[in-house]
């Protein structure tokens, strides 16, 4: 049975040629939803064979499930365009053996890299998310950040998927600072409300969970500084959520 690749896209031409290669040795389809890109997004993706769609952008989830319209097949592939798979993950793929298994959803583990620093510790491995499912029964969630595949049954798998999300401190503070603007104006509208100490409470429980649980500690500064990270946007999701609060 084929396997249809989908990413959504904007401003990834750093990025999307060496995706689409990844799904290609494994799809006989490419999808890309691109969010009217500015770079040279679009031209790699064609030129690389890919099918481009053009939508503002809807929203996380809202733009994946966009996306599943026009994939002709039913198992879906759907990495972000800082993504490529592992070798275990081909294998399993090329494998056919989800086939036979009663998952519609399969969780893979992600190595996380700054630059091309292995991020292994304080939480952010495993970092499982789900990029592989069955469009019949599963589909990716309406949340606008952060969204999470939902299916009728879900399994954890020990394959992989390397994410170069960040090539600096710099590149991670400015991307989970624009997250928990788009995290806390979701609480918002839902109808959460944070009280004054939960921006306290959150970030010392993110900070302790990855300093300790996590053993970020065994990582000297590097665990100390990424579980700080952590606990900082923690802090910052629950204090703009009490920002809002306020404005309304």
């Amino acid at each position: 049975m084929a396997i249809s690749g989908l990413v959504i896209t904007f401003n990834e031409e750093k990025n999307i040629g060496a995706c689409i290669d990844s799904l290609l040795r494994v799809c006989n389809e490419v999808v890309i939803v691109d969010s009217n890109s500015s770079d040279d997004t679009v031209a790699i993706a064609r030129e690389k064979g890919a099918k481009v769609y053009l939508q503002d952008f809807l929203g996380d989830g809202p733009q994946r499930i966009h996306g599943l319209q026009f994939c002709s097949n039913d198992w879906i592939l759907n990495l972000d365009a800082d993504e490529i798979l592992d070798e275990d993950s081909y294998e399993f793929m090329k494998s056919g053996d989800y086939h036979n298994d009663p998952y519609d959803a399969y969780l893979f583990r992600y190595y996380n890299y700054m630059g091309n620093k292995l991020i292994n510790f304080s939480g952010w491995y495993p970092d499982y998310t789900c990029r592989f499912f069955n469009k019949k029964t599963a589909a990716p969630s309406t949340s606008i950040v952060h969204q999470r595949v939902k299916g009728g049954n879900m399994v954890r798998k020990n394959l992989h998927v390397h994410h170069y999300g960040w090539s600096s401190f710099y590149d991670i503070i400015s991307k989970k600072n624009q997250y928990t603007d788009w995290q806390a104006q979701e609480m918002f509208e839902k109808g959460k409300r944070a009280s004054w100490f939960d921006p306290l409470t959150h970030c010392f429980a993110a900070w302790f969970r990855c300093y300790f649980f996590k053993r970020g500690f065994l990582n000297g500064l590097d665990g100390c500084t990424f579980s700080l990270i952590q606990a900082f946007f923690s802090y910052m999701k629950y204090a703009k959520l009490r920002k809002l609060q306020k404005e309304s």
